[in-house]
């Protein structure tokens, strides 16, 4: 007679320690990546417990070093528990401090799943000398898994680092949907928003210019640019540019904060030199905003021109003032890209399917 038994379940996965720097507050995008994920959990009954390490604190200052070796000792802690280890890493320091967690990780004997972030890491790569380039390497093959953000650090991980490419996930970031459906009134004022640290990478002088061109001067737009960084330079830019009155500099803002300035937003523009993933495209895609952006790193990936998006060159002022006018101007354009840009959200960069994604991939490793 044929078995009617049910298959086994699936053993409980062992407690996972989230390695990262900052935490989620003060991880930037990889911080609200990671928080994003654990909301996936929620109510999942073949999550694991978890743990947040943050290896650096708020900021990299004088009390940083301590703060990384009270991360080393609370994994020494947690290691009788044969916790698996998911490293978050990207370049320079961060880079430093997950070596030294890989080595800690090699000789207690744990599982690590190494996560890469970064807007450039072959070029972080290119600049080390032979023996730090060895670490690395040493470091991304002793990992049970690797993630990456797209196909191109697929490719950096299995030619430079010699991951095998079973190895290897591409799994590019997600987020939340929005608590409830995002309803745009039309309003006297396009609202304009950037969410990010205001930097050169990141195209906040070439916004500014764009912001600032006379094609813009006469339709009815305001913009927010959110984020650390330099503020005073930008706002100083903005002064300059005669255009300070239409612009606003909020600062760094929570999560519940952004989600506000999400709902409220018709345009999403984010014309970055480099980028790994940005977390602001996929928050702008899923609240339906019309996203303007650059094709760098695994954005290339994600946004198609003139169908999910609206994408220009890195540096190009004129085209992104173009791309600003035309979208500003023509409501029934802002509101196709942004219908597209939901849909897409929902079929491939949702929180929840994520998590899940991510417990297989925990599963897998542990085999």
């Amino acid at each position: 007679m044929p078995s009617t038994s049910s298959p086994a379940p699936a053993p409980p996965l062992p407690p996972v320690l989230i390695v990262t720097s900052g935490g989620l507050e003060h991880g930037g995008g990889i911080g609200r990546m990671i928080g994003y994920m654990l909301d996936g959990w929620v109510d999942r009954s073949d999550a694991p417990a978890w743990r947040v390490l943050d290896t650096r604190g708020p900021r990299v200052d004088a009390k940083a070093p301590f703060r990384f070796l009270g991360a080393l000792l609370a994994l020494m802690v947690a290691a009788p528990r044969r916790p698996l280890l998911h490293v978050h890493i990207a370049g320079r320091g961060s880079t430093v401090r997950k070596i030294i967690v890989g080595w800690s990780a090699r000789l207690l004997g744990l599982p690590m799943v190494l996560h890469l972030h970064d807007y450039n890491y072959r070029a972080f790569c290119d600049a080390l000398p032979g023996w730090a380039l060895a670490l690395v390497r040493a470091l991304f093959r002793r990992a049970r898994r690797v993630i990456v953000l797209g196909h191109g650090d697929a490719a950096l991980v299995h030619e430079r680092f010699g991951v095998a490419a079973e190895r290897i996930a591409v799994m590019p970031n997600a987020v939340r949907a929005p608590a409830a459906p995002v309803t745009r009134e039309a309003a006297p004022l396009v609202q304009i928003l950037f969410l990010g640290r205001l930097s050169e990478r990141k195209g906040v002088p070439e916004l500014i210019a764009a912001l600032a061109d006379p094609a813009l001067a006469a339709l009815p737009w305001h913009a927010t640019l959110a984020g650390d960084g330099d503020l005073d330079r930008y706002r100083a830019q903005a002064r300059a540019a005669g255009v300070a009155g239409r612009l606003a500099f909020p600062g760094w803002l929570d999560r519940g904060a952004t989600e506000a300035l999400l709902r409220a937003a018709d345009i999403l523009v984010l014309p970055s030199h480099d980028e790994g993933m940005a977390m602001s495209v996929l928050e702008g895609l899923a609240s339906g905003t019309c996203v303007i952006c650059t094709p760098v790193g695994a954005l290339a990936e994600v946004i198609e021109d003139d169908v999910s998006g609206m994408l220009v060159r890195p540096g190009d002022v004129a085209g992104l003032t173009q791309a600003l006018a035309a979208a500003i101007a023509d409501p029934a354009r802002r509101a196709r890209l942004g219908d597209a840009g939901a849909a897409l959200f929902h079929r491939r960069f949702e929180a929840r399917g994520y998590a899940e994604r991510m417990l297989a991939l925990y599963r897998q490793a542990l085999e």
